[in-house]
């Protein structure tokens, strides 16, 4: 299973998810979700990968949304790519290991929703964001989900009712993106970030994404009790032992992701 469209790799601990549509500006189809929903599966799999990194082809865009020339918001489809698109949202959003977007231009509409969708977020300076669903007659329903879960409410509420594009700048100040570089450094920073990540405990990861998934809505008392707990699990894990002894022993620790 696989396509031009959207390109697959895994290069040592990092699984790379590369949306190639350049001329398209990266737009996705429903076939390009379903391909993405499969790369996952690979990189979950695969204990070898740490981290999945997440962007698009060339220098002008991440992701400009659904390719509305392929009908892909006409509601006809046999599938359902409303729901397939939610799905995909949900899976990277509460995939396992860490999830990196570089943001390598414009990302809008539901390329706002794939990198929302990830822990962090690197974007240039060149970068612009927004949701401009409402120009077209539509609105951004299920990249609100996340939007709401990022940004104040007023700010979403600004970003979702006028359609604007926002800089870089602002995205950064409004919480959307975690780091701002110039694009020759770009790649740079990432591949900083994804070594860094790779060289975690991946088991330690997998259950401190999983409780902070779990306490996101929980009251202040049962936020901290179930914390608790999974602290108690981590704590137990061989990672951890390896981790405490490295740091006596002066020495970087060998995590087996156990």
């Amino acid at each position: 299973m696989t396509d031009k469209d959207l390109l697959y790799e895994e290069e040592g601990p990092v699984a790379r998810i590369t949306i190639n549509r350049e001329p398209q500006r990266n737009a996705i189809t429903d076939e390009t979700v379903r391909l993405f929903h499969h790369y996952l599966d690979r990189a979950e799999k695969n204990p070898e990968v740490r981290v999945v990194l997440v962007t698009g082809s060339g220098e002008r865009a991440f992701c400009s949304g659904a390719d509305l020339s392929r009908g892909a918001a006409d509601g006809k489809s046999d599938t359902d790519p409303f729901q397939s698109y939610a799905d995909l949202l949900k899976r990277l959003s509460h995939f396992a290991k860490p999830t990196v977007a570089r943001v390598n231009g414009s990302c809008v509409a539901g390329g706002t929703g794939l990198a929302l969708a990830c822990d962090i977020v690197v974007a240039s300076d060149r970068a612009r964001f927004g949701t401009p669903e409402v120009n077209v007659g539509l609105f951004p329903m299920m990249v609100g989900a996340l939007i709401f879960r990022n940004l104040g409410r007023k700010p979403a509420m600004e970003m979702m009712l006028l359609g604007e594009k926002l800089s870089a700048e602002r995205a950064l100040q409004m919480g959307m993106i975690t780091r701002l570089v110039p694009p020759e450094d770009l790649d740079g920073e990432v591949n900083r970030i994804v070594e860094s990540l790779a060289d975690k405990s991946p088991i330690g990861m997998k259950i401190g994404k999983e409780a902070f998934q779990q306490m996101e809505d929980l009251p202040f008392d049962q936020a901290l009790d179930l914390l608790a707990s999974k602290l108690k699990e981590v704590a137990s894990t061989e990672d951890a032992a390896e981790g405490i002894a490295a740091f006596i022993e002066k020495r970087p620790p060998d995590f087996k992701g156990r």
